[in-house]
């Protein structure tokens, strides 16, 4: 009786590290992931710190226009007319925002800013600078690429993906109520 009871115990036993092994893999998997992404992010900022995008910032907005529908037009001119008023200060914000956010990913900090901030910047992009992927005619192929970055971000906050190998790990329970900024539970 014993010893099915220890049988038991350690079957019970071994089915538990399983599933903490499976998790950790999971969430090791999701922190690199996060990595990676990052790592993208950080190329991208690169390219936004370069002279050719801050002196010609205005045109990579309006290299969307032709072809949109006046809805999508209207939006994008929009958001022309806004940088127009300065547009090497908001090259200069957009090169920031890529910056903080690559920083953000790679050492895993105050990741839920990261991830919203992330997901409102790709939509900007998506927008405006891609124009929301079309126009969509005849011969299109896709939706643009900074939408797909959007799930991107909504995949690694549900996976929690700032709690592993991250700054998070340390700072979020230093947060106390504003944890909800780093990985903390909102």
């Amino acid at each position: 009786m014993a010893t099915k009871a220890i049988s038991r115990s350690s079957m019970q036993m071994s089915t538990e590290t399983k599933a903490m092994a499976a998790e950790s893999w999971r969430t090791q998997g999701a922190a690199i992931l996060r990595i990676a992404f990052g790592l993208v992010w950080a190329i991208d900022a690169y390219f936004k710190w370069q002279p050719d995008f801050i002196q010609n910032f205005v045109s990579y907005v309006t290299g969307a226009l032709d072809g949109q529908a006046p809805a999508v037009q209207a939006w994008i001119n929009f958001w022309v007319n806004t940088v127009q008023a300065n547009p090497t200060v908001f090259a200069y914000i957009i090169a920031m925002a890529e910056t903080a956010l690559a920083i953000s990913l790679i050492f895993g900090f105050l990741s839920n800013v990261g991830y919203v901030g992330g997901s409102l910047l790709a939509f900007v992009i998506w927008s405006t600078a891609e124009g929301f992927g079309g126009p969509y005619a005849p011969g299109s192929t896709d939706i643009g690429t900074a939408i797909i970055y959007i799930l991107v971000f909504a995949g690694l906050f549900l996976m929690a993906a700032g709690g592993h190998w991250s700054v998070d790990r340390w700072l979020t329970p230093r947060l106390g109520r504003y944890s909800f900024l780093g990985s903390g539970k909102l």
